[in-house]
């Protein structure tokens, strides 16, 4: 696809913003002793971190932040492409029009004469597509490595596109009450039969939350968050060393945390 005259000059500066990131980066992979030696595998661990960071800053809706951690992201995709395009594998433009054409491809009601009433539309279509290009399993494109709420929730929320969902949201939450009661009667079984009904409880509740509308792993951060912050609080307040105090002591600079704020 050749862009025209007008969206080339709408494009123009961040185009040169681009062309100057595969510059740099041509320039890096060169002349630096660091650059030249990573790899994709040596690369990997430090995306995650970098991936990660970005999602902290998302959360903290510091767009400074989120600006900085876009930057370093395409920079480890750029770093990634260059050394692809060192194994005469593929370039990195390469790699951008596959994700065009994929967006292309899935997006008929926008390229296409396809109609939809809605996102759950869309939703759905997207993994019939995926199914069609080859894809063996509409779970197939949930990395394995994955954090396991994650990855419990995209796979609830890819079935349930398919049609695998319960009708309402008070099925879910019997569903809710039942794994939690089987947990429950478990405590007299073996560790194995107790994690596997603790896993089954987290399964439900996450797919409770999906249901209604919230998502659990930014749910559970924030609430990671706000422990940590009001656990510092005591630290920080404490008359005397934490071994010291009692929980009762504890608990009441625990309340005056939640009444600041913390």
């Amino acid at each position: 696809m050749t862009l025209n005259t007008d969206i080339s000059l709408e494009y123009a500066p961040k185009l040169e913003a681009f062309a100057r990131l595969l510059k740099i980066m041509d320039e890096l992979r060169e002349q630096c002793p660091w650059d030249r030696k990573q790899t994709m595998e040596s690369l990997r661990n430090l995306t995650i971190e970098e991936t990660y960071e970005l999602a902290d800053a998302i959360l903290e809706e510091d767009m400074q932040e989120i600006k900085e951690e876009i930057g370093d992201l395409m920079l480890h995709l750029v770093f990634y492409s260059k050394i692809a395009d060192e194994k005469q594998a593929f370039d990195v433009g390469d790699a951008i029009h596959a994700v065009c054409d994929k967006l292309v491809n899935r997006h008929p009601h926008i390229y296409g004469d396809v109609k939809v009433n809605g996102e759950e539309d869309v939703m759905k279509n997207w993994e019939q597509i995926k199914l069609r290009e080859g894809k063996k399993s509409v779970l197939s494109g949930v990395p394995r490595s994955l954090p396991a709420m994650v990855k419990a929730y995209r796979m609830q929320e890819k079935t349930g596109q398919v049609g695998f969902e319960w009708e309402n949201s008070e099925q879910v939450w019997e569903k809710v009450e039942e794994e939690l009661g089987e947990f429950k009667e478990s405590m007299n079984e073996t560790k194995a039969a107790q994690e596997d009904e603790f896993g089954d409880v987290l399964f439900s509740l996450i797919n409770y939350a999906r249901f209604v509308g919230i998502d659990p792993e930014t749910a559970l951060e924030r609430t990671n968050k706000k422990f940590k912050s009001r656990f510092e609080y005591i630290e920080a307040n404490a008359p005397k060393k934490l071994n010291d105090m009692s929980l009762e002591e504890m608990d009441a600079l625990w309340d005056k945390a939640k009444v600041i704020g913390a």
